[in-house]
């Protein structure tokens, strides 16, 4: 990948807003890591246009005859072929669509073939798109050697975007809003690294945490493994130690699920909830700050209404740069209790008795 593409790689809320403004024309073809969330588009757009019907085409399942089907017919004794189509492109349905065509680069080449009519002009066999649907694909990298392949005349009629790694911090957002384990959010927010991409680490042996084409890894973290670690750990108090790493070290590779695990010891010194909610101004205050960083991402992802007032009781007895941690994750745009916390008559104190730390964001 040449420099000027490294640059100008986009975030999925990017390409999102470029498909839901051009897909009823133009085929945007998303290139970007594996687990990185590329087939999370579908469920994003499909939020955000809710008159669309959604419509998944997973390619790597697929051969010619997968995609159309003679349907001979009759009239005035003379006989003639119509095409039915895959019922999971939805070109019967006589309403908008959204249509993600998935891993198009590892696509049968006649597959390639056959799609390229309806990712240029939105028909098929018999039938034409409703003007208001939308067509996008998604497929790999090229260099991470996975077969993700497009010839030259295919990729002339697509638009090739290139999705950006999540950060950190982006991606410890997301798994706030969707209850990922506090325990793995405090040990991403201290490990950059395993957002990092391949194309920036030349040695493989710098960073053992990430797939690299150069190294023979059977498992390393991605955002997606990293979820499937999340839910892990969520119900380790059901299995020993023992099966914990040797679950987490088949989800995630040896070197992270160790580092992880270490991180999990830490968990031990964090307050319960219920602790907090019963008596904020006693309840335990964490040793370390890693730990102090679970306490809050905790408290981010599962805050209720009936212990607001209690976490804004405990919360001052926090340094002040987990406060900060705190009110910085409340004010994400994607944050789903913003209006709940923001509403709260403490936290709008706390907030004017601590305005000089956002005097940076004005």
């Amino acid at each position: 990948m040449s420099n000027a593409q490294q640059m100008y790689q986009l975030s999925l809320d990017q390409i999102e807003d470029f498909i839901a403004a051009t897909g009823h024309k133009r085929t945007a073809l998303v290139q970007g890591h594996m687990g990185t969330g590329k087939s999370s588009l579908l469920t994003a757009l499909a939020k955000r246009l809710p008159t669309h019907t959604p419509c998944y085409f997973d390619c790597t399942t697929k051969d010619l005859g997968d995609i159309t089907l003679p349907n001979i017919q009759t009239a005035d004794g003379q006989g003639y072929v119509t095409y039915a189509t895959n019922e999971e492109l939805g070109a019967h349905i006589n309403a908008p669509i959204i249509l993600m065509i998935d891993e198009y680069g590892k696509a049968n080449p006649a597959v390639k073939l056959a799609l390229l009519r309806l990712m240029l002009e939105r028909k098929i066999g018999s039938y034409t798109l409703h003007p208001d649907s939308i067509i996008f694909a998604t497929t790999n990298l090229g260099a991470e050697g996975v077969g993700d392949l497009l010839p030259p005349h295919a990729r002339n009629r697509i638009t090739v975007i290139t999705a950006r790694k999540p950060s950190n911090m982006e991606w410890i957002e997301y798994g706030i809003n969707n209850d990922f384990d506090h325990t793995l959010l405090g040990w991403a927010k201290d490990n950059p690294q395993l957002f990092l991409s391949f194309e920036d680490v030349r040695d493989p042996d710098e960073n053992p945490y990430i797939y690299h084409p150069k190294a023979q890894r059977a498992a390393f973290f991605t955002p997606r493994s990293g979820e499937a670690a999340s839910d892990i750990l969520k119900q380790r108090d059901m299995f020993d130690d023992q099966t914990l790493t040797a679950t987490l070290m088949g989800t995630i590779g040896d070197r992270a699920a160790m580092d992880l695990m270490a991180f999990v010891k830490l968990a031990d010194q964090l307050p319960s909830l219920q602790s907090i909610k019963d008596d904020p101004k006693s309840a335990k205050v964490p040793d370390s700050a890693a730990a102090v960083c679970m306490v809050v991402y905790r408290t981010l992802a599962s805050l209720e209404k009936d212990w607001l007032d209690a976490w804004m009781d405990y919360m001052p007895r926090l340094d002040k740069e987990a406060q900060g941690m705190f009110a910085n994750g409340v004010r994400a745009p994607k944050y789903s209790k913003q209006a709940m916390v923001m509403t709260n008559k403490k936290f709008t104190k706390w907030a004017m008795d601590n305005n000089y730390m956002f005097a940076a964001d004005k």
